[in-house]
């Protein structure tokens, strides 16, 4: 036996399952957890210190191999120590909680078991349900049982009534719940229906009949249900209320007397009260109900978030409630499972909740509020650490995404524990305190994060940008070293933390920039020494305590020693030659300072290794030393150690955590074993001694629990050996047997380290797989991901207490990766064996006829005699042949015969049909055993093989045969290769082809057809279909190009559309002479290219391909135009990102000549005949026009296109076409709404105006000269706008360069454009700044800008302002149409929908806007109805025929609207007294008077012209 039960931290109860806790008066409570029950002392009979909570986990029942899914005491008086649980596993075992052990059990069930109650009318009668719908009534005491079969429905919930002791009550998936009388063979006695979810709970009402409630009255207050025939009321059944919770949010109370629900309860919404909830996970609702025995008239119930609720029953109309705890925090945070009452033995009420939030809590019902919490663990225990400034602070990391820390020191409380789950949403899997900053704690996870809490703040962790590719190992705080020792004093942190991971790095992190990168200390070590080696793969690190030393363990086991802060190896420890677990320094406040040198080390083989360090460490040796002997081995372990801890009380106490499932104690000075815990049922994880007291040490495993226990009490003083160690094993012996384990491969060079990466999380995953429906367990946790690692090392077996099987379902998992150290010597014996083992008999039958009695060998002799010199065999001899047909091997061929075929038949029926075609062929009929194993599917390569003894045909029947079983059992490769043996090429590659064996098929086909056979084209071309379809490119490419389709293989390598596959695509269309194909995508790589604004590339792309020459004047000259844009820019709008050449980046002289330079000196374009062929080739690409929407990137090179082919015209003189392509490129810029290119184009390539151009065209009237009338327009039109800008900013500057402004401005004013203009006639938009600006801005107007003001009138033309005029009168008739025909239909699709006043509304809603246009026409009309159809008509008609007498020279280019400039002229003038022309002014006025009529307008005309 143990010594004292150990203070616990138990696994978290089971979730979604109805009822798996319970309690029974005098204070023992039970709950179900993982595979066990844990059992919990409530009251003064736990003994637990005065002041403290009045309770203590007392013990475990083990037996269960699954989940437990059901838990419920014996309530009869005198058996208060009987239990039944029910499991996964299919049983229900019945307990004596006194011994702890299974006093029966049954496994009746073939289905999941969902419920379970014991009868608390009956003493020994236990009721369980299935997901099937079946009930099993076990009766203990005569070990009998009853199968109902009421409804194939899943059963969620059944209650006995504590009335009547034939009554059950049954709650399904559904939201049926029926009342049955099992004395009557499960006849029902009624069906409520009214739920239409899960029922959750089901609760008799605790007094019999029906007068305790005034619920009485509502009996028309509930709508009648429905209830099928109900039977005949029995006198049992005469009343009593029932209540039941369910999913649907409701709870209601049936009358068993009227079969009908009464009343219904509305589950409140109420607003969370600050618990510690991950938002991100969306709870499902629970609802659980208990109805108090000295209560009737009250009911409590769980809620939404966790709350309790005690429902008033006795005003059940006024669904009044009260809340449990108003307090603070005291609440679950998640929803509650199972609520159970308690009478302590002092006579306290009490009740106890078990939630998801993985607390169980215990509440006063007197006063509803929580008296204490015991929290629990949903997870492996994987690290344990007690901070060394908040002494007595134990934090512990959990394979449930949560870290707790446990105030051990805590008088009030002696589970005062809190959670920390944000931000960290992993298994935790290491832990380390901040030597001296209080309440500092880093974290590592299973996916590789390392983060840190403050764990007094609320706020949540800083998280590391580096992650570790895998888990954390382990976390050390340590002095910094290069890079982060550098700098003064202040500058760096006093300690960085060290974080080691599953790939075998060490990290270094800053915890002033945890934001920033962390360094790989490997650099450091590798300069430091100047290492040529690979540096080995580390696995642990350790901090010697005064911070100059550092240990690093390693995957090959060794351990280095550095010096900080430069990394100097020191050392290096060739002692273990496993993965090394784990590194501890002695503490340095003993006794002896000299042992703070011992560094005790433990790895994958059981043995711990002391090493004494000092002499080493303080000789400081010039080159490295290797240590191969260590100063004490401490051997007794039977598996790999997993953690080690120094007592800070004693010297040389060391305490060790191992795999075997027990914690052992050592004086390691003395080399001895000092006390053994075994206490855990899983492997060891991590342990540590308290800081307060000596004799106390904490340890942590994968049972989910963490143990508070006493050296100094235990029985056993070593781990157990031999026999012992066998019994802690026994829980694998009901277990299969692993799979025969074949020698491990290293797959890779990572390391995998302790219990945590290696075969534990298959082990929570395997063993709580329960439906989810019905509940995942509380190791939620541990279930969410796969395995973290898988493992490169053998590992040892898990040892456990006798009868423990928390990991029974795990040990499978584990033990087909595991090579269990102990047992390999014997594992050779079988091997051994079987090639010692006698070779089966061909002739068994007829070698075991020779073994029989003397009599009958002698009878045997006669025979044979007879028959061989007998002249003539009488009947008698014949038959006596025949039955001792082993006689044929001595006399003749016939009789030899007909022993083959008995021996044949025998091998046959013993299942042996090799050992048959083996005589068949000693018969020489090779061809009957290749017919029968054919016809059997038992042909073998051997049988094949001897085909051709049988002749030709035989064997390529054979072969054929043999192709066809092979197929039968997926061996398509194989078959394939046999038909190739007969040479049936075109079937072989038709079979792998058929199976998608494409790679296999065209080796094949490749290697033995006609390189233009047109299977092997046809062969490609479907591989690559598949690849392509799948999504591999290259690949597929690869395919077309072995098919001799180029043009397909750089269609599929663009597919994907990046720069890089557009230049490999463009390349090999280039090669492969596809140039059209390689022109285009050259083209788009460049346009790509041009997103990065990458240039080189851009123009390295397009050299791919010669017909893009052209296309490289137009990049040119974007590139050009680019650079001086950004220019412009401020330097920090400047891209940093882009790479331009040099001949771009010179700004010496004008723009234009720039441009020509290049073009002449980079891409040889010399003289006016090269010039003119490149505009020809450049004139036949079309762009289409630009609107607000146009790409910016894609506008710019659209633009540039036109200003290529201006630029190419000026060269050859070709003036007229220099003026289109100029305006086409204004008018991009216009119709975009990009003022800043429009005036870019104006600044460099008309820098003086468009004189120049007018004196190139001369007088010749051709279409030319109004284009450059609408660009010289538009060049006013640009600068007006620049000068109206310029004023209404305090600071003007001049007019070109305040064109950075306009791109921005036009933006913000895009809504503020002169109404009415059509989109066509107002591409730019107008600003209007308020008029009123002082009056001395006269002065700032430079003299370009007064010229530009005496100019403009060539804006104010009568002709297109009549044409614009007549244009938006089209406009707006064409809308109002459009308007009226939407406004028809939808009136007709509401007249079909609805009547009455919905009708109107769409009408009424709309007229509004039928006005706007309407009234745009004619401002009188605003206030009037709406204008008829024929007026439209009318105004249209007039409208079109007035354009139609429009010149086509001025129709022919657009035209800047004349209206939106006369306003910006008269804003300038109102802003600038004086500075416009009296007669412009009035002849803009004089416009606005006669065009101005829309509504648009119509303001601005009463500003500017009364």
């Amino acid at each position: 036996m143990m010594g004292p039960e150990p203070q616990t931290l138990p696994p978290s109860p089971n979730w979604y399952c109805t009822r798996c806790s319970d309690a029974v008066p005098g204070g023992l409570f039970g709950f179900a957890a993982r595979t066990s029950v844990f059992l919990v002392r409530v009251g003064p009979g736990a003994g637990t210190i005065p002041g403290t909570p009045p309770f203590r986990v007392v013990g475990e029942l083990v037996g269960h191999t699954e989940r437990v899914s059901g838990f419920t005491f014996s309530h009869h008086p005198g058996q208060y120590n009987l239990c039944a649980s029910s499991s996964d596993d299919g049983t229900v075992k019945i307990w004596d909680v006194e011994t702890k052990t299974v006093v029966t059990e049954h496994a009746l069930h073939q289905h999941t078991i969902s419920a379970l109650h014991w009868s608390p009318q009956v003493k020994d009668l236990i009721v369980s349900g299935d997901e099937k719908g079946v009930i099993f009534c076990y009766w203990i005491n005569r070990n009998d049982s009853q199968r109902l079969f009421i409804e194939p429905r899943t059963i969620f919930c059944l209650t006995c009534s504590p009335h009547d002791e034939d009554l059950v009550a049954i709650g399904y998936k559904d939201g049926m719940v029926v009342i049955i009388d099992i004395s009557k063979k499960g006849e029902v006695t009624h069906r409520l229906r009214g739920h239409d979810d899960e029922i959750h709970s089901i609760a008799w009402c605790p007094l019999p009949g029906e007068d305790c409630l005034s619920i009485n009255q509502e009996e028309n207050s509930e709508p009648e249900i429905a209830n099928g025939k109900v039977t005949a009321q029995t006198p049992e059944a005469k009343g009593c209320y029932l209540a039941t919770g369910s999913k649907d949010q409701t709870i209601r109370i049936w009358s068993c007397a009227r079969g009908r629900g009464v009343l219904v309860l509305k589950i409140p919404f109420l607003k969370r009260r600050g618990g510690g909830v991950d938002p991100t996970v969306k709870e499902r609702l629970w609802l659980t109900l208990y109805w108090p025995k000295n209560q009737p008239t009250q009911l409590v119930s769980s809620c939404f978030g966790g709350e309790l609720l005690l429902w008033d029953l006795t005003q059940s109309w006024r669904r009044k409630y009260t809340l449990f705890s108003a307090s603070e925090g005291q609440n679950h945070s998640r929803i509650v499972f199972n609520l159970c009452p308690l009478q302590t033995e002092d006579d306290k009420q009490l009740l106890l909740s078990t939630s998801m939030d993985r607390d169980v809590k215990c509440w006063d019902m007197t006063t509803l509020d929580c008296c204490w919490t015991l929290p629990s663990l949903g997870g492996f225990v994987y690290s344990l650490a007690f901070s060394p400034e908040d002494t007595g602070y134990l934090a512990i990391g959990v394979g449930d995404g949560m870290i707790r820390v446990w105030n051990t020191s805590s008088k009030k409380n002696s589970y005062d524990v809190k959670s920390f789950w944000q931000g960290v949403k992993s298994k935790v899997t290491a832990l380390c305190w901040h030597p001296k900053k209080e309440h500092c704690l880093a974290f590592g996870t299973d996916d590789g994060k390392v983060g840190l809490y403050d764990t007094y703040s609320s706020k949540p962790p800083q998280i590391s940008s580096t992650y570790h590719k895998k888990t954390v190992y382990t976390l050390a705080w340590g002095p910094p070293v290069p890079p982060m020792s550098l700098g003064g004093e202040g500058d760096r942190p006093s300690f960085t933390l060290y974080s080691c991971g599953g790939e075998g790095i060490v990290f270094q992190h800053n915890p002033w920039k945890f934001g920033g990168e962390a360094s790989d200390i490997n650099r450091l070590i590798r300069d430091t020494n100047a290492l040529k080696y690979k540096l080995p793969v580390h696995t642990e690190i350790s901090w010697k305590a005064d911070g100059k030393f550092m240990a690093l363990g390693n995957e090959d086991g060794s351990i280095e020693i550095f010096q900080g802060p430069s990394l100097k190896l020191m050392c290096s420890i060739q002692q273990h030659h496993k993965l090394l677990n784990t590194i501890s320094w002695h503490h340095e406040h003993g006794s002896q300072p000299e042992l703070s040198y011992l560094l005790a080390s433990g790895s994958n083989n059981a043995v711990i290794y002391v090493h004494d360090l000092r002499t080493v460490l303080e000789s400081e040796p010039e080159s490295p030393v290797t240590i191969t002997e260590p100063f004490r081995t401490l051997s007794g372990h039977t598996s790999k150690i997993t953690c080690l801890a120094w007592s800070l009380h004693h010297d040389g106490i060391l305490v060790s955590a191992s795999y075997d499932g027990t914690a052992q104690v050592w004086d390691t000075l003395r080399e001895q074993p000092l006390h053994n815990f075994r206490g855990h049922r899983g492997r060891l994880l991590c342990v540590v001694w308290s800081p307060l007291e000596p004799d106390c040490i904490y340890s942590g495993a994968d049972d989910f629990c963490v143990y508070r226990w006493l050296p100094a009490t235990q029985d056993h003083s070593r781990p157990p050996q031999g026999k012992k160690s066998i019994e802690l094993e026994k829980k694998r012996l009901s277990q299969p047997k692993p799979k025969p384990k074949k020698k491990k491969k290293p797959t890779s060079q990572m390391p995998i380290k302790q219990e945590s990466f290696e075969g534990h999380e298959e082990d929570s995953t395997k063993e709580n797989t329960g439906p989810v429906e019905n509940g995942l367990s509380d190791q939620e946790g541990e279930e969410e991901g796969p395995p973290a690692l898988t493992p490169t090392v053998p590992r040892e077996p898990v040892m456990c207490t006798p009868t423990s099987s928390s990991c029974e379902k795990s040990d499978v998992t584990v033990n087909n990766k595991i090579a269990v150290l102990k047992k390999e010597p014997p594992k050779e014996k079988p091997e051994a064996l079987m090639k010692r083992r006698k070779v089966r008999s061909m002739l068994p039958l007829s070698t075991s006829l020779d073994h029989r009695s003397k009599e009958e060998l002698h009878h045997d002799c006669l025979v044979l005699a007879t028959a061989k010199h007998s002249k003539e065999l009488n009947e008698d001899v014949s038959a006596d042949l025949e039955e001792r047909f082993h006689l044929g091997l001595f006399s003749d061929r016939d009789t030899l015969y007909r022993m083959i075929e008995t021996e044949g038949k025998g091998h046959l029926e013993n299942g042996h049909p090799e050992l048959f075609h083996q005589l068949m062929l000693w018969k020489g009929d090779l061809q009957g055993v290749l017919q029968t194993a054919a016809e059997r599917g038992e042909l073998t390569d051997s049988l094949v093989a001897m085909a051709p003894v049988a002749g030709y045909r035989v064997w390529l029947w054979a072969v054929e045969a043999f192709a066809k079983q092979l197929c039968f059992q997926d061996q398509y490769v194989k078959a394939a290769s046999h038909l190739l043996s007969i040479h049936k090429v075109y079937e072989a590659v038709e079979l792998l082809r058929s199976n998608h064996f494409y790679r296999e098929a065209i080796a094949v086909a490749k290697a033995r057809l006609r390189p233009e056979d047109p299977v092997l084209k046809e062969l490609y071309l479907s591989w690559g279909t598949v690849l392509e379809r799948d999504g591999h490119y290259a690949a597929a490419a690869k395919c077309y190009l072995g098919a001799t389709s180029p043009y397909d293989a750089a269609k599929v390598l663009a597919k994907k559309g990046d720069a890089a596959s557009l230049r490999t695509a463009a390349e090999l269309a280039s090669i492969a002479g596809e140039n059209k194909l390689a022109a285009s995508l050259a083209l788009r790589c460049a346009q790509e290219l041009l997103l990065t604004k990458n240039w080189v590339a851009t123009q390295e792309a397009l050299q791919l391909h010669e017909s893009l020459q052209d296309q490289r004047l137009v990049f040119c000259l974007l590139e050009l135009l680019c650079w001086q844009l950004e220019a412009r820019q401020l330097p920090e709008a400047r891209s940093s990102s882009s790479s331009y050449h040099s001949w771009a980046t010179d700004t010496k002289g004008p723009f234009l000549q720039r441009v020509t330079s290049a073009w002449t000196s980079i891409f040889g374009l010399d003289g006016p005949a090269q010039c003119q062929a490149a505009l020809q080739r450049l004139q036949d690409i079309k762009y289409p026009s630009a609107t607000s929407n146009t790409p910016y990137r894609q506008l710019l090179l659209h633009i540039c296109h036109d200003l290529t082919l201006a630029v190419l015209s000026q060269q050859t003189a070709s003036w007229e076409e220099a003026v289109r392509a100029l305006l086409q490129a204004v008018l991009r810029s216009y119709d975009s709404g990009n003022f800043t290119i429009m005036q870019e184009v104006y600044s460099a390539f008309l820098p003086d105006g468009c004189d120049h151009l007018s004196d190139k065209l001369g007088d010749c009237q051709s279409s030319a000269t109004s284009a450059l009338r609408s660009l010289e327009a538009f060049s006013t039109y640009g600068r007006l706008y620049e000068i109206w800008w310029s004023l209404s900013r305090p600071c003007p500057e001049p007019s070109v360069s305040v064109t950075t402004e306009h791109g921005k401005t036009l933006s913000t004013v895009q809504s503020q454009r002169v109404d009415g203009a059509s989109a066509e006639e107002t591409g730019s938009e107008v600003c209007r700044p308020e008029p009123g600006s002082p009056p001395e801005l006269s002065l700032r107007l430079s003299e370009e800008s007064a010229r530009v003001l005496s100019t403009c009138r060539a804006l104010f033309s009568e002709e297109h302002a009549s044409l614009q005029n007549a244009r938006r009168t089209v406009a707006q008739v064409q809308e109002t149409l459009a308007e009226m025909i939407h406004q028809h239909q939808k009136s007709r699709l509401c007249k079909a929908t609805a009547s009455g006043p919905h009708n109107n509304e769409p009408e009424q809603e709309t007229e509004p806007r039928l006005a706007g246009p309407q009234s745009q026409c004619n401002s009188k009309e605003e206030e009037n109805e709406p204008v008829s159809l024929p007026e439209l008509t009318r105004r249209l008609t007039e409208a079109n025929q007035k354009i139609a007498k429009f010149p086509e020279s001025i129709k022919a280019w657009p035209f800047p609207d004349v209206l939106e400039s006369c306003l910006v002229l008269l804003h300038i003038g109102s802003q600038c007294p004086g500075c416009v022309p009296q007669e412009v002014q009035q002849q803009a006025q004089e416009l606005l008077r006669k065009y101005g009529s829309g509504r648009a307008y119509e303001r601005h005309c009463q500003t500017f012209c009364t």
